[in-house]
């Protein structure tokens, strides 16, 4: 299945993407098409899943959750391994099914699939370290002469509902983890990605990973609240909107879930920053894959005394971006997901201008190609500083005063990721406390991640940390073995004397 969805993808022909359910590829629902939004013809098709389906893979899936559970951990890490492997080698052709569905630069989409080959090497690491404790039960008087121990078993059946800007590295982190830590997952595919993901679950399979451990479903938000309300699933892990996390939340009812939803991050550049450098990561980051990350650059508050200075600097680095064909090695911008999206990024830059914002830059697009947008002033009740714009557009801000710059960052619902040009450690250890975000980027904008450092965010932004050593102690529960009677600590309460040396 991998050579012929990366041939398809090579030979520009249409990419079959099936299901695969209970080990086979394809399925009986009715068929959809994906459109590529730059090339503006069908690229990918596949078939949703019925609810026939669903209640297939779901049997499926709880009546393979002890084989896979039975599989030594070196054997899963093994597996992980050989795919991270993989990953790299068929670097090239996962890039062009990721330029053709979703119009990401070919640039961006080789940077996903290393991370993809880093995701899974990580993942079959903490495969090999994944154990228990000895508890020190004896510390206490009711313990003595009894021994605990612990460990961490899997939790069963995953449910892994992936999103359309990252969907091979975040589908890697969700598999990878959830199968180091000896689940079997079901995944429920984002409709804009529907080959890009198929390739990644057989990956995995010619890569050794059992039938017993994977399906993949197609389908949109009835396939998903099925899926979240079954039975069968213990653990869902969700990236995408604030909005449909909640849906899933209500769907999922006492589960274990793990949200990472959306953001609206800011970057602050203090007055002693370096101000050409704090521009062109700015300008870099804020607009790679169009913009279309959670904690891609949206708002950039900058010191009064500098924001001119960084004006004319984040300008000339913007105008230095190649925006056009996402198949392209040049290109750094490429389309958004659709016209919509596209259309989004205009009307909320005219709406600012509208409002008394300068737009700089952009505020076009055609097509689903929207023009790198600058908003420059913007009031703070305009919609590209209090929503996710999710696109082409960063906003800047100017502001006076450390401590306000702080509150005006917090103001937003979302806390994913914020980042901090400065070269004072005071400011960073302030920044880090008082804001209310996951993680605090220093020397950087707030796009930036380590696929294994912990990542997830704060109030709308969901919870848990999706990193493969995080994720694992959430696709795992702890159990606990008491030996009544048997103690490795001892079990004297005294010491008798007559015993000395």
């Amino acid at each position: 299945m991998l050579d012929s969805l990366l041939k398809a993808g090579a030979d520009a022909t249409v990419v079959d993407a099936p299901p695969y359910i209970a080990g086979q590829w394809g399925g009986d629902g009715p068929a959809v098409t994906r459109t590529g939004p730059y090339l503006r013809r069908v690229v990918s098709r596949t078939t949703l899943a019925t609810g026939e389906e669903v209640s297939h893979a779901l049997a499926y899936a709880r009546s393979s959750a002890r084989a896979v559970a039975r599989l030594a951990p070196a054997v899963r890490a093994d597996i992980l391994d050989r795919a991270s492997r993989a990953a790299s080698a068929h670097r090239e052709e996962l890039a062009r099914l990721l330029a053709l569905e979703l119009g990401k630069p070919v640039k961006d989409g080789r940077g996903e699939i290393d991370r993809v080959a880093d995701t899974f090497a990580v993942c079959a690491s903490e495969a090999r370290h994944i154990g228990g404790e000895n508890l020190p039960v004896a510390g206490w008087a009711r313990g003595i002469g009894n021994t605990a121990l612990t460990y961490r078993a899997p939790a069963g059946v995953a449910l892994a509902i992936t999103p359309f800007n990252a969907p091979a590295n975040l589908l890697a982190h969700k598999l990878g983890a959830s199968f180091a830590a000896g689940n079997t997952t079901i995944v429920k595919a984002p409709p804009q990605a529907p080959a890009a993901t198929a390739a990644i679950v057989a990956l995995l399979l010619e890569s050794g990973m059992p039938a017993q451990a994977v399906q993949l479903l197609h389908g949109g938000g009835d396939v998903g609240a099925l899926l979240c309300a079954a039975d069968e699933v213990a653990v869902i892990s969700f990236t995408g909107s604030a909005e449909t996390g909640r849906a899933v939340a209500r769907a999922a009812g006492a589960k274990r879930l793990v949200l990472e939803l959306g953001g609206n991050a800011a970057t602050i550049v203090c007055e002693d920053a370096d101000i050409a450098q704090a521009a062109k990561e700015c300008a870099r980051t804020g607009y790679s894959n169009s913009g279309q990350s959670c904690i891609s650059v949206q708002r950039v508050y900058v010191h009064r005394s500098r924001y001119d200075a960084f004006l004319d600097a984040f300008a000339a680095a913007v105008d230095t971006l190649t925006v056009g064909d996402p198949l392209d090695p040049a290109t750094d911008v490429g389309s958004m997901v659709d016209d919509d999206a596209a259309e989004r990024v205009v009307s909320w830059s005219a709406e600012a201008a509208a409002s008394g914002a300068r737009v700089l830059r952009g505020g076009t697009r055609k097509g689903a190609t929207a023009a790198p947008t600058i908003v420059a002033g913007p009031p703070e009740s305009a919609s590209v500083v209090v929503h996710e714009v999710f696109g082409a557009l960063v906003a800047v801000l100017p502001y006076d005063d450390f401590d306000a710059v702080i509150d005006a960052c917090n103001a937003s619902r979302y806390g994913l990721q914020a980042g901090l040009f400065t070269r004072d450690m005071g400011r960073i250890i302030t920044a880090w406390r008082e804001l209310q975000t996951g993680a605090l980027i220093a020397g950087g904008s707030s796009n930036y991640r380590l696929d294994h450092v912990p990542f997830g965010g704060v109030k709308d932004s969901g919870f848990g940390r999706e990193t493969p050593r995080s994720m694992i102690d959430d696709y795992t529960v702890v159990k606990t073995l008491m030996l009544r009677g048997l103690s490795v600590w001892g079990d004297a309460s005294t010491v008798d004397e007559g015993t000395g040396a």
